[in-house]
């Protein structure tokens, strides 16, 4: 089962469950029953958790997935301008292209205070004895608006 559809499951169940409850505690307050206050507490508790459910399917956006991209992950962003990814010794060129595109599109602008983030994609190369050199495959530029421009490099 996919994560939107169990969020809409379980949203739905712990509702449910916790309009139960509260029959249950209307019931117990009204036959004075010693376990009333923790059915206060039990059905609290629930009612919270279908609502923190249905704000998590609310907010939730599936990762973008595009065809030719491997997987390249994260190693520095400074939370505002500038997000680099680290390729693997043996990826292919024609994959750097969609990589790129996958990440800018699994970029979030929440929280930045740059209008443009230039996303790069850097691989480590051999340099002689023991040493490596960084070295940039491609970047993009990102606006926080969603919209991308490719600028390989």
């Amino acid at each position: 089962m996919n994560l939107p559809l169990l969020l809409q499951s379980s949203t739905e169940w712990l509702a449910w469950s916790g309009l139960g409850f509260a029959l249950v505690t209307a019931i117990a307050f009204a036959a004075r029953w010693g376990l009333r206050f923790r059915l206060v507490g039990v059905t609290s508790f629930t009612l919270l958790l279908a609502v923190s459910s249905w704000a998590f399917s609310v907010s939730y956006t599936p990762p973008v997935a595009i065809e030719g991209a491997v997987r390249a992950p994260v190693v520095f962003d400074n939370g505002n301008d500038l997000v680099v990814a680290k390729a693997s010794p043996e990826m292919d060129p024609d994959s750097v292209d969609p990589t790129l595109k996958q990440l800018a599109g699994n970029l979030r602008p929440g929280g930045r205070s740059s209008d443009v983030v230039v996303v790069r994609l850097r691989q480590l190369q051999q340099a002689g004895d023991g040493l490596s050199k960084p070295v940039i495959l491609g970047q993009t530029e990102v606006k926080t608006r969603a919209t991308a421009r490719l600028n390989k490099g």
